[in-house]
């Protein structure tokens, strides 16, 4: 298994009218983790029914049309468990596991604090059970979680930090020190590990032409166990595809 890719796609049923299939052969990825499929698992695996090189597994909320995740992946995994097994969380879709030989995927689509921040508190309890959840799963083999983590990690992750920062959902400090928490557990940013200082955005509003202008946020990770950031022979934000408000981002292991 050596390409790993993560996208949010804004809406599986969207993008499939677009040239979905077609970046997907060009991708040529051994997993793809999808997020915001914003559909039922049959409606997921209806729109996906022309893939034929892929396992398809999904994820979907409960609430029609929201949320949902999926993983597509050339080798049929050991096993797939969806959601972290909080009550709490388990209802909106966002958690799917599919399990290796060496390794763990988690497909994630975390939580959006949302306007005025009022799902912030929300957000800070889903940070912490999601490293927990995380954690408990490096107790037995390594991880590599890819999704939409809803934050801008660092000043260099966003445009515009000063007029974002503590005002906007996805660079609240309450936010930022969430995947701090993660990190600092055991987890590697693969990017920012290899590319510390590059300036790359992977997702920009439909507003005011700001992916024209790309004036973009960095929401979309893989992040890597530890131990395993040896075998990352490089982590990339593939800014060309679209089809979606985000683009896809992916790491090529040895």
């Amino acid at each position: 298994m050596n390409t790993i890719i993560s996208w949010n796609v804004n809406g599986i049923r969207a993008i499939v009218k677009k040239d979905f299939y077609t970046q997907l052969q060009s991708l040529n990825a051994d997993v793809v983790c999808l997020q915001e499929t914003k559909a039922q698992d049959e409606q997921v695996k209806e729109a996906l029914s022309g893939i034929t090189d892929y396992h398809v597994y999904c994820n979907s909320a409960t609430r029609k049309g929201y949320s949902g995740v999926a993983i597509l992946t050339k080798t049929k995994p050991i096993s797939v468990t969806p959601d972290m097994g909080i009550a709490e969380h388990d209802d909106e879709g966002r958690v799917l596991c599919a399990e290796y030989d060496s390794f763990y995927i988690v497909t994630v689509y975390t939580p959006n604090s949302g306007n005025g921040l009022k799902r912030l508190a929300y957000r800070k309890q889903w940070d912490e059970d999601f490293k927990q959840y995380v954690n408990g799963l490096e107790e037995k083999k390594p991880v590599v979680v890819c999704g939409d983590l809803n934050v801008a990690h660092q000043r260099i992750d966003i445009a515009r930090p000063d007029a974002n920062y503590n005002k906007s959902a996805g660079f609240t400090q309450d936010e930022i020190d969430g995947l701090s928490h993660l990190l600092s557990s055991g987890m590697t940013d693969t990017f920012r590990a290899l590319y510390p200082d590059e300036v790359a955005y992977s997702w920009w509003s439909y507003r005011g032409g700001a992916r024209a202008k790309n004036i973009g946020w960095r929401l979309d990770y893989v992040l890597i166990s530890e131990p395993l950031m040896s075998r990352v022979k490089n982590s990339y934000i593939l800014q060309e595809y679209t089809g979606s408000d985000h683009c896809p981002v992916g790491i090529d292991l040895n």
